[in-house]
Parts: C-alpha cells; structure tokens; sequence
C-alpha cells in the first residue's frame, strides 16, 4: 500500500497530467448497527460514491470498555441514555462471520475493505481474515502494547491523531517503526462529533508532515464536505469521513455522518481537486495555449507608415492578435526605420 499513490489522468489527446490519488476511506464504523444487510448496503453505497476503501470498526466490547465507562456526550444524543457506554457497543459488534461475509462481499462489489481494530483480540481477528493495512483509532495514540502488536506486523498503518499533542504522534510513530512498520501515515483529526470550524487547524497537517516525515491526511468529524476538499488542498493524501444511509437512524454516529449523496458529492470534489492542484512549475498549460495568440498583443501600426519612416509612440500601437513582434521588444523597434510600407493595424516587421 503506498499512500499518495500516483494517477495518471489523460486530459487530452496528446498528453497526460500526472496527480497525486488521495486514499479516500469511507467510514462506515458502527453506522451498520450490528445488522449486517444494512452493512453490505453501506459497501454499496462507498462503492457507487467513487470511495478507495469502506471502513468498520471491530472490537469486543467487553475488552474495550469497562462497565462503569459512560458515553461521550455526543452518544448520548441519539442512544438510549440508561444504558452505559458498554452495553452501548455490545449492539455493535461485528462477528468474525460478519467480516468474512463483508470482506467478500467487498470484493464481489469492487472496493477494498478495512476495519479499525479498538483492542488486541480485534487484531487477531482482522489478521485471521486477511488484513493488508491497519487503521489506528486516535484513543489508542498512547496504547503501547497496542501500538507494538500493529508495528510487529510488519503492514502499513495509518495513525489518527485526535486528541494528540506533536510529541505524542512522534512517540507513537516511533513505537510502530521499532516494533516493525516500515509504512506509517498520519491523519490528523479532531474527535469532537461535529468538530467546530474553529478547532479544525488543518495547518497542523503541514507541521506533522514537517517534524515527523510521513505521508498526512485529514480524519474529518466536521459537518459537510467543504473541510475535506480544503484539506485536499493543501496536500491531504488520505481523507476519512463517515457516512450513514440515513443521518435520522438511532445510533451514536448518524448525525454526525455524510449521506450516500453527500459521500458521493464529496469524492467527486476531492478527485477534481486533485488533478487542480497539478504541478509547481508555472507555464502555460495545453487548454490555454490556443489562447496566447488570441489574448496577447503585438506591435502593430497605429496608422498608415510610409517606407523610410522611424518607428516611435507616434506612429505604432500594440493590438492583438499576439502572433507578431511581442510588446515586450518595444524598446527594440522603436527608432527603427520601416522597410517597407505599413496600413493601419498592419503587423511590425524588423
């Protein structure tokens, strides 16, 4: 897996325009709500939406949560509030029957599939199935048996990093690459569901990719689609974003999740944003260079100019088409001497 990998897109009969294909993973997480028809509907809907990769969450909750754990007040809003956080998750959890149905049937619809591990069996698992990548949840940043058991693995990793400090990524990063990950990313991430605008800082892509030299993406918890995109931008090389068939479902993910539309809207942007950023080097591209002899101008005759006249302000101008003796060679015809008679709007000729 090589994150950032590149894509060649033809954009005309004589060339192609090289860009970087950002990793798009649709986060599908729990939204399936432990039915796994609903689950297979969520494949469909990441694999019509033009997405790399449909992700779920696997865990025992029985491991990942204590009894006594309460939910995260944005849970409480569409959860049935007596029940602890525990209890909560038990709802759902995939089987390992279940991963090998929605593996397969990932394959048949033509989209990868990817679960987020929450704890060390959850890794034993997603490893009897197959798993060729692994997604680390920003709450296991600081989980060091953890971190070690995904590095020995010897797999690429993508590492959130909500909740985070600089030093804290650089100490998880170190501990997967010691323990053997030789393929880290970074998506930086905020885990407030809706995260405010004001606490997206997506500048903190740049300072990651900086200080600690990995590929960087954006995990987004934000409403809409319009952070990603920016994201995209400013060279995000992974997007994660959840979505759900229907934001109105019970469940603690839905409300703060995309549409099938809105899923769909916000690849087809990301993809034209890609090829938009393009190159660093500025020159004229092949869909504008029709245009320079239409836009530009050229040294023209202001007026009628008689054989053995001197060219000066007087009697030239600069009009387009831009196909004759370019402006910027003003200084250049200006006290010559014409060789030749010139009518109104005539090209110059030295």
């Amino acid at each position: 897996m090589e994150f950032g990998k590149s894509l060649t897109v033809k954009w005309s009969k004589n060339g192609v325009c090289i860009v970087k294909r950002v990793y798009i993973i649709a986060e599908a997480g729990v939204n399936h709500n432990g039915d796994i028809n609903i689950a297979k509907r969520l494949v469909d809907a990441a694999q019509e939406a033009g997405a790399d990769v449909v992700k779920f969450q696997t865990f025992q909750a029985d491991s990942l949560v204590s009894k006594y754990a309460q939910k995260a007040k944005y849970q409480l809003q569409s959860t049935d509030e007596k029940e602890t956080q525990r209890e909560m998750l038990k709802k759902l959890e995939l089987t390992y029957e279940m991963h090998v149905e929605l593996l397969q049937y990932c394959r048949e619809v033509g989209i990868d599939f990817l679960s987020t591990p929450f704890d060390l069996g959850s890794i034993d698992l997603l490893e009897s199935v197959g798993m060729n990548l692994y997604k680390i949840p920003s709450g296991e940043i600081t989980n060091l048996p953890y971190l070690r058991k995904i590095g020995s693995l010897r797999k690429p990793v993508i590492l959130s990093s909500g909740m985070s400090t600089i030093g804290e990524v650089k100490e998880a990063v170190k501990v997967l690459r010691e323990s053997g990950a030789a393929n880290v990313a970074v998506l930086h991430c905020n885990t407030q569901y809706p995260t405010p605008m004001q606490d997206v800082n997506l500048n903190v892509m740049n300072t990651i990719r900086n200080e600690i030299g990995v590929s960087v993406g954006y995990s987004d918890h934000t409403e809409g689609i319009e952070v990603p995109i920016a994201a995209v931008a400013m060279g995000a090389e992974i997007i994660e974003k959840h979505f759900t068939l229907d934001k109105t479902m019970a469940g603690p993910d839905h409300k703060a999740s995309l549409e099938p539309d809105g899923l769909k809207a916000m690849v087809q942007a990301i993809r034209n944003i890609e090829m938009a950023v393009g190159d660093i080097e500025k020159k004229p591209t092949r869909s504008e260079k029709d245009n320079i002899a239409v836009v530009r101008k050229s040294i023209v005759a202001k007026r009628q100019i008689e054989a053995g006249e001197m060219f000066s302000e007087d009697n030239i101008t600069t009009k387009r088409p831009g196909i004759g003796i370019s402006p910027m060679l003003w200084d250049n015809v200006v006290g010559t001497v014409a060789k030749r008679k010139y009518e109104e709007d005539e090209l110059i000729e030295l």
